[in-house]
């Protein structure tokens, strides 16, 4: 055992001593590579006696162990004083203008969520925000949303552990819960929007565990469903920057709205390109309808004398259709490439008398 010993205390010395990471890893092939010596020496093992093959197998082994323990510690050594190094002698003077070709560019999902929120703020709306992490009254009951909702199940939902009084918290499905806790610091009548993250357990082209919705509401004594069309048909002109838009209202099916509906709007499809506003196909981009009763007894006002809309869109997808993006996943890459191409500049900050996208 006394040349192993020895073999290995020449290994140890050379890392030791070694003064590049080229070195380092030259010590390792000659040690450990395909036909390194401690390599060599493991394959005499099948020409020993079982009792000697096992005592000098262990030994081997170990070797191994030490001397790839000492590579990894020399090597960690050797990056962070090269580090250490790069950090002295590299400045950068932060009080220089941005190089132009290193400009930063707003986001899609920033940009979109802006010109949403100018074209709502010129319709009265007022911006509400609310936490991400949620408890199961405010994301799921006060929304009328039963208890075998399929909603709730851990499929669709990310769940916490239980806050103070030990109910479970959840990790938002949508911004709804914003509206109920809108209502319940206020009084009405009510014209909110919300928008930000939201979190659902999916995953694919067009889904991702975390996307942005925009969600709003308006509750008072005389609202009826044709206000709400009037609404998003404002809203759709707007935000697409055309002059018309075809519209329609499907029947549709959403525990906290009666009736509710989903919203098409017409569109044109060539061989590239989306055209909106015009041709006989259509165009699912959002889902609304008149808040239930139950939505509204929860907040503590009368059904009998309140009522209202509400509507909701994901900004991600909104995005995608206006902007021409193909993957959602692009998104939530960071990839400074797609932002160069996609990204907008930080002075162009959407008006609708400006213009939304210039």
């Amino acid at each position: 055992m006394t040349d192993l010993a020895d073999i290995e205390a020449g290994y140890l010395k050379a890392i030791e001593g070694a003064g590049s990471l080229q070195e380092l890893e030259d010590i390792r092939v000659r040690a450990m590579g395909k036909k390194g010596e401690l390599s060599l020496m493991m394959r005499e093992l099948g020409r020993m006696d079982p009792e000697a093959r096992k005592l000098r197998g262990q030994a081997l082994n170990d070797a191994k162990d030490r001397i790839a323990a000492a590579l990894n510690t020399r090597r960690d050594a050797m990056e962070m004083e090269a580090l250490n190094a790069r950090l002295e002698t590299e400045r950068v003077d932060v009080t220089l203008p941005v190089m132009p070709e290193r400009q930063g560019s707003i986001h899609p999902i920033s940009q979109v969520m802006d010109e949403v929120a100018a074209i709502f703020g010129a319709m009265g709306f007022k911006m509400a925000e609310g936490p991400d992490i949620e408890d199961d009254f405010h994301n799921f009951s006060a929304l009328n949303i039963p208890p075998a909702h399929p909603a709730r199940q851990m499929q669709d939902t990310f769940y916490l552990g239980g806050g103070d009084s030990g109910e479970p918290r959840v990790l938002r499905t949508h911004t709804s819960p914003v509206q109920i806790r809108a209502m319940e610091a206020g009084a009405p009548p009510f014209r909110v929007i919300s928008m930000g993250r939201v979190y659902r357990s999916d995953w694919d082209q067009t889904h991702t565990p975390m996307f942005h919705q925009v969600e709003g509401l308006v509750i008072d004594r005389d609202t009826h469903m044709g206000h709400l069309k009037g609404c998003l048909e404002s809203f759709a002109k707007a935000f697409f920057e055309i002059d018309s838009v075809k519209m329609r209202f499907r029947p549709s099916y959403f525990p906290f709205t009666e009736p509710s509906a989903e919203v098409d709007i017409g569109c044109r499809r060539d061989k590239t390109s989306l055209i909106i506003g015009e041709g006989n196909d259509w165009l699912e981009i959002l889902g609304c309808g008149m808040v239930h009763p139950n939505v509204i007894s929860a907040v503590g006002l009368d059904p009998a004398e309140y009522q209202g809309f509400a509507f909701g869109m994901g900004i991600d997808r909104i995005a995608m259709l206006k902007y021409g993006i193909a993957d959602l996943r692009g998104f939530f890459d960071a990839d400074c490439r797609w932002l160069g191409h996609y990204g907008f500049d930080a002075l162009d900050v959407p008006t609708l008398t400006g213009g939304l996208s210039r």
